[in-house]
């Protein structure tokens, strides 16, 4: 169905670059716009209509997150389009025809998912409540975060701050390792802060000494992660922007100048009907984006065996949620007998995700023409899948970038900002960790496509996936924003909490979350509506965690985990394939 949508330039509004919806469209009917747009707009996924009017979308009709993007109905449709694709790869294996089971989202479950990393329970007791009572470093036998924010000065090394440049703030990021980036600054990083306030007063105050344009030379100079805020108009006129602007959302191709691989058809397994059922994935990731492509294509029914290095920073939060459904070990890519037990893994792997920068780990082994000479000599094809932060080539290709970087170059922080009511270029984080689920998101999808040619046509296929483009697209004029009217009712409804640039990404969740359970409490109760899905044991004890958000008609081909998270580093390095 075809939604009639409009849009306005906003500059008054939300800044140069912007663009308004001049009429307002319920989330459900709005998530099936964009669903419609994004679609036609991705090479590769289906232009077979009937395959489009698969799916349904529901749920409330204003925005339920802070902020006038519209992340949760962009996710939604992602969401959606991966339940296409899964029905595809059905039809392939077991002949049941996709164009006669149905795809729903929620588009609320959608937003939900964006904050899927608080939205969990532990034992009776939600993640919200174990983190304001400081209990949650107590569920974790082993500490992956080796101290990053264990200090006021540590927890405000990653935040906005106003530069000397007029109107122009900066994204400083202490990438897990604060004590580099503030000595660059001329900052004591043993300089002793009480409170997160007096923190950030003592950053602020020598960040503003440096223009937006001397940060940024600092950071490149330094290899450290940092970003002007831009305004969506000033990204699209870099460069960098105009490069990723050439690339689709979801990036898939095939690699014509691999060794040629038949088709790999998907296997047929007793009681398990997932489309992935048989899929191998090795996923050599961190943080957010990364794990989330592996948790996806878990509950589609793959088997995930996560890489992580014991060695490197973490977040301990993050085990709860996103390794559900994986087996997870531990391997240091600086001794060549683990390089061989990965290379030992990949061997069987028929998906490979990566989270590094591309040369990084080209230099250990693993770049993706690394892999494709592996698949060719094995004879089956791969599926090689790479998120960053700036896509998969342009002047700012190799520089590091997390969430938080994604959001200031694209210039969804400072839209945030404007519709805080900030006219000076304040510039505050979006809600959730947006782009990092998203980027996850967009990697799974391609993934999915990417099997699904390789089992019809043979061959080894390279997906990329941005967190910068995983912002942009929610500025796209053909997205739209909310107008202040929508945003304000919002506000009346959820009552959100104080947000501020200061905040670190966790601490904005928390009052998101509050919103929610104050106004959806069905969604985290139990009862026939609940989100929830529980497992009743694990390493962790009786769990909850969010359900994947598609929903398929057949039950039995509908995502699920079939086991609980576990940390990190868990298994015995001697892990087979299931």
């Amino acid at each position: 169905m075809t939604y009639s949508h409009e849009t306005t330039p906003s500059t008054d509004i939300y800044g140069p670059g912007t663009f308004v919806d001049k009429a307002f469209l319920p989330a459900p009917q709005d998530a099936g716009r964009i669903f419609e747009y994004i679609a036609k707009s991705t090479p590769g996924f289906t232009k077979n209509e009937e395959l489009w009017k698969t799916v349904r979308f529901t749920g409330s009709d204003l925005p339920v997150i802070p902020g006038p993007t519209k992340a949760p109905l962009v996710a939604a449709a992602l969401h959606a389009m991966c339940g296409v694709v899964a029905h595809e790869i059905v039809e392939d294996r077991d002949g049941t025809a996709a164009h006669t089971q149905q795809v729903t989202v929620n588009t609320d479950h959608a937003a939900i998912w964006l904050g899927t990393i608080f939205a969990a329970s532990v034992e009776g007791k939600d993640m919200s409540e174990l983190v304001r009572s400081r209990k949650l470093p107590t569920l974790f036998d082993r500490d992956f975060e080796k101290g990053w924010q264990s200090t006021p000065l540590r927890q405000r090394s990653t935040a906005l701050y106003k530069t000397k440049t007029p109107g122009v703030w900066y994204q400083i990021h202490g990438s897990l390792d604060a004590a580099p980036v503030l000595r660059a600054l001329g900052m004591d990083p043993e300089y002793p802060a009480k409170t997160s306030d007096e923190a950030y007063e003592y950053i602020g105050k020598h960040v503003e000494q440096w223009t937006a344009d001397e940060l940024e030379m600092l950071n490149i100079k330094n290899g450290f992660c940092g970003s002007i805020c831009f305004t969506p108009q000033g990204w699209n006129d870099t460069m960098m922007g105009k490069r990723l602007a050439e690339h689709p959302l979801v990036g898939y191709s095939r690699q014509s100048h691999a060794i040629p691989t038949p088709p790999v058809p998907f296997v047929k397994v007793e009681n398990d009907k997932r489309p992935l059922v048989g899929i191998k994935v090795v996923e050599l990731v961190r943080i957010i984006a990364g794990p989330v492509i592996g948790s996806t294509l878990a509950a589609l029914g793959a088997d995930v065996i996560r890489v992580n290095c014991s060695r490197l920073v973490d977040l301990n939060v993050l085990q709860l949620t996103l390794n559900a459904g994986k087996r997870t070990i531990d391997l240091d890519l600086t001794k060549e007998q683990d390089k061989s037990r990965l290379r030992e893994l990949i061997e069987d792997a028929d998906v490979f995700v990566q989270g590094f920068r591309p040369n990084v780990i080209a230099r250990k082994g693993f770049g993706v023409n690394d892999l494709l000479e592996m698949a060719g000599n094995r004879g089956k094809g791969i599926v090689y899948v790479e998120e960053n932060c700036y896509g998969p080539d342009g002047p700012y290709h190799e520089r590091p970038g997390w969430q938080q970087i994604g959001d200031a170059a694209s210039g969804s922080s400072y839209v945030m900002g404007r519709s805080l009511g900030f006219k000076d270029g304040t510039s505050v984080l979006p809600p959730l960790p947006i782009s990092d689920m998203t980027t996850g998101l967009v990697g799974a999808l391609g993934a999915l496509m990417a099997l699904r040619d390789r089992a019809r046509h043979g061959g080894s296929y390279r997906v990329t996936s941005s967190l910068v483009k995983a912002d942009t697209i929610n500025l796209e004029p053909e997205i739209g924003l909310y107008s202040l009217e929508i945003v304000q009712r919002s506000n009346e409804l959820f009552k959100w909490g104080h947000i501020s640039p200061s905040q670190f990404v966790t601490e904005i969740l928390l009052v998101v979350m509050d919103g929610w359970k104050s106004v959806f409490p069905k969604y985290f109760a139990p009862g026939p509506d609940t989100l929830l899905t529980g497992f009743q044991e694990g390493p962790w004890g009786r769990m909850e965690v969010l359900k994947p958000v598609v929903q398929s008609s057949d039950a039995s081909v509908t995502p699920r985990w079939l086991t609980a998270s576990v940390p990190n580093c868990y298994h015995d390095r001697n892990i087979e394939w299931l």
